[in-house]
């Protein structure tokens, strides 16, 4: 006999603070009855379906957003392929196909501003009804509140692309994180005093160009290092694709080919253009500073 089944709907890009209270609550259902928390998302996301041209860029890859899942309590992930047939299931019928897709559900758990169905007109409480009708009891789980703020995907999106890394990371709870392998570059660091590691990552959503105490993780290792995100301009003649390197302030640095987790902790100051190599070498040497402060490292 399989185990009940206890889902937790919604997109979860970020996996913040208030997605983390509604898997809380698939959590608690399951625990109550030995059953299995499960996740509900979706691949591509709804927007990019709905409005393609108004899509909404993503915090994180699918793998990103699985393993903080994970973390998060869920045990069984279903990624369902979001396409115009599936939006167009009616909000009466939505119950009905997730029984038909989970044999052995019995809970449903969601944001209080959960919308579903063709037009998005179901909602929380037609949900309850509709749910009922099926068998399946409904948990509508309040916003969370940080601050004066309401956590949302929207606003970490806002936060991380307008420099307010700090209020990004306690949404999230778990530090914002880049992910890629490491490149070869033109060596420039290294000929100023500050060799870098390049990665490859070009994420959805791009973060806010500056300078950043951050951790990269290598083989299970956390290794501090000031970074940088963004276009380079002072040694760059023209706008560029914008890049992320770190210099390690200790440890020994990965090198090309390795795949590393970038960690980003602290913001410490926006890009900018200095008049030549010299000023660049000396504001380096400051952020290196600042960082070495930043991440304990200086007592």
């Amino acid at each position: 006999m399989s185990l009940p089944l206890h889902l937790a709907i919604g997109a979860f890009d970020g996996v913040h603070l208030g997605h983390r209270a509604v898997l809380h609550s698939a959590r608690e259902a399951a625990r109550a009855d030995g059953g299995i928390v499960g996740v509900l998302t979706y691949d591509p996301h709804p927007s990019k379906v709905l409005r393609p041209e108004s899509s909404v860029p993503l915090i994180f890859t699918r793998a990103q957003k699985d393993e903080r899942l994970t973390e998060a309590g869920a045990q069984l992930i279903h990624h369902e392929m979001f396409d115009r047939n599936h939006a167009g299931i009616e909000a009466a019928d939505f119950p009905k196909w997730l029984k038909h897709t989970f044999p052995h559900l019995k809970s449903l758990h969601v944001g209080s501003n959960f919308q579903y169905g063709r037009g998005r007109s179901g909602h929380g409480e037609t949900l309850i009804a509709h749910g009922a009708a099926e068998g399946l009891g409904v948990r509508l789980v309040a916003a969370v509140q940080l601050g004066d703020e309401t956590v949302s995907s929207s606003r970490i999106r806002q936060c991380l692309a307008g420099g307010d890394l700090a209020l990004a990371n306690a949404m999230l709870l778990r530090p914002y994180e880049a992910e890629g392998v490491i490149i070869g570059g033109r060596r420039l660091g290294r000929t100023i005093g500050f060799p870098t590691v390049n990665v490859a990552w070009e994420p959805e959503l791009k973060p806010a160009y500056g300078v950043y105490a951050v951790e990269v993780i290598f083989k299970g290792e956390a290794l501090p290092a000031v970074a940088n995100y963004g276009q380079r301009p002072t040694v760059e003649s023209g706008p560029v694709a914008p890049l992320l390197e770190a210099h390690v302030l200790r440890g020994t640095a990965p090198t090309t080919g390795d795949t590393v987790r970038v960690r980003w902790l602290r913001r410490l100051r926006a890009e900018q253009k200095f008049a030549d190599l010299a000023a660049l070498q000396a504001q380096i040497a400051q952020d290196t500073t600042t960082a070495k402060q930043a991440l304990g490292l200086l007592g």
